[in-house]
């Protein structure tokens, strides 16, 4: 194996050796053939995809002694200079430590020299969003009219940064991240000129923590052999990663799903005392999840797995519900920040997102209905009736209003406003938004009940609730937020319902509806 590192051996030395940028690489090919090409450009991408390596394949191009136009020979002496950093007239700044206008008013004054050796000078200036503003207006003049034996090529990770006066004045090209199978593709071919020995799997988990930039997939299979040398196996590629494997991941999602808290903690403590890396960990956790949200969802193709993987993803799939599986996406995509905090070495990040996974939240404590689907449960063993007391009869409360109960119609209208109660809401009219009924209408104590000869029957958990909404003016609103919904003039009666009836919650809990309230 040479000593010289991956990254830089393996370096793209034309525009076809270019990994996963065809449509930079075709338009800068096509420029160069033509003979049309641009004083400035500017390359933006995330880090270790190609950016610079472009720019001197660029440099080497319009300065090739054999050429002149399409891909360098890479073997004349310009092309040779260029790869090898030593060609005079193709000068690299980093912006990010040459950011001041003082190196910018040098840079202004050293463009009026022609080039030495080459056909045309060259200036790769990389992170180029780093200057200063004044550096940046400095710069301004010199991109607009360069010398017509000047070229800049600019490069940034960050192009929002860049003054939009800057970029009016540059050819425009975005990279991309590079694709796993380009990566795979890749790292095998240098494993294959290098007499590396990685299975195919581990070559995916590369690609995979790599993230789309091939430089950071180049530098870990360089750590990865030189310390357990050229016959890599996946469980040492995990191990230098700190990965846990999938198995971990699948038992704490499960634990989650079946809503199994001790489990989970155990589970959790168990990997912080094999010393393992919980923010690495809970990637892990919100990747599997995430593929179980797709499979939940039926976007199979979008989950690169093995067949077992994904009839192990399905299987328990079907046993949860998708608001269930995406509050876990929610609750444990949001750890990263927490991992960044004086809690990094900490289980308690996970642990809360586990417990506040599994406890349910007001609105499911409320009867509130969130899934897609409508689905019935059956509920838990009831508790036994009370035995009545006889009041005394100067303390004769008002009896609660006698409530009729039926299996809701599947595509009714009542239906579809409990199901879609939010929704209904969130949909009022313009001129309805600020009134204090639409207030009233968003607390968790209200819920329509009932749909009887055109009129909507709002129950009301809280009386106060109630009587303001009885209101002429707040009734009048509800009306026509309803109607708004339902596509037809309804009206709305309101009737308090406290639910405090036992037979009535576990009624509402199975997905009945109150279709009528007798009030005494």
């Amino acid at each position: 194996m040479s000593p010289q590192v991956f990254y830089r051996k393996w370096r793209p030395q034309t525009l076809a050796e270019v990994v996963g940028q065809e449509q930079v690489t075709q338009t800068l090919g096509n420029a160069l053939t033509v003979g049309r090409v641009a004083h400035a450009y500017l390359f933006c991408g995330p880090r270790g995809t190609g950016k610079t390596s472009t720019g001197r394949i660029l440099a080497k191009a319009v300065n090739c002694v054999t050429n002149g136009k399409g891909e360098p020979c890479n073997t004349c002496s310009i092309c040779q200079a260029i790869t090898e950093g030593r060609a005079l007239d193709v000068i690299e700044i980093d912006a990010a430590s040459n950011r001041g206008i003082d190196e910018i008013r040098d840079l202004r004054e050293r463009v009026n020299y022609a080039p030495s050796q080459a056909r045309y000078k060259v200036y790769i200036m990389d992170e180029v969003h780093m200057l200063t503003k004044e550096a940046s207006n400095a710069l301004l003049k010199t991109l607009e009219e360069p010398p017509p034996y000047i070229i800049f090529i600019l490069a940034t990770t960050e192009a929002h940064k860049v003054l939009p006066t800057i970029l009016s004045r540059c050819q425009r090209f975005d990279f991309r991240r590079i694709s796993q199978a380009d990566i795979v593709s890749k790292l095998s071919h240098i494993c294959s000129a290098e007499g590396i020995h990685i299975d195919s799997e581990g070559l995916r988990l590369m690609a995979k923590v790599s993230t789309g930039s091939l430089r950071d997939a180049e530098n870990l299979l360089e750590q990865l052999t030189a310390y357990y040398g050229g016959d890599i196996e996946l469980r040492q590629i995990q191990a230098m990663l700190g990965i846990t494997g999938d198995w971990r991941a699948k038992e704490l999602a499960k634990n989650i799903m079946n809503n199994d808290i001790s489990a989970g903690i155990a589970t959790i403590n168990s990997i912080n005392s094999d010393g393992l890396d919980l923010k690495q960990f809970n990637r892990e956790l919100v990747e599997y999840l995430r593929e179980l949200l797709l499979i939940k969802t039926g976007s199979n193709e979008a989950v690169d797995l093995t067949a077992e993987d994904i009839a192990d993803l399905r299987d328990l799939a079907t046993k949860v519900s998708l608001p269930q599986i995406l509050k876990a996406v929610k609750l444990f995509g949001q750890l990263e920040l927490s991992f960044n905090s004086s809690l990094a070495s900490s289980t308690l990040p996970l642990e809360l997102a586990l417990v506040d996974c599994v406890l349910p939240t007001e609105e499911e404590k409320e009867g509130v209905i969130t899934q897609n689907e409508y689905e019935f449960r059956q509920p838990a063993k009831a508790d036994p009736p009370p035995i009545p007391i006889k009041p005394e009869p100067a303390n004769v409360p008002t009896p609660a209003p006698e409530v009729t109960i039926t299996p809701p119609q599947p595509g009714s209208e009542i239906e579809q406003l409990r199901l879609n109660w939010r929704q209904v809401i969130e949909q009022a009219p313009q001129d309805t938004k600020r009134t204090a009924a639409v207030a009233i209408l968003r607390s968790a104590g209200v819920k329509p009940v009932a749909f009887e000869d055109d009129t909507v029957v709002l129950a009301f958990k809280y009386p106060l609730h109630k009587e303001n909404m009885e209101k002429p003016e707040n009734q009048q609103v509800a009306e026509k937020i309803v109607s708004n919904f339902l596509g037809h003039s309804c009206h709305v009666r309101c009737v308090y319902q406290p639910e405090n009836n036992h037979l009535v919650k576990a009624a509402l809990k199975m997905g009945a509806q109150i279709i009528d309230v007798e009030e005494k």
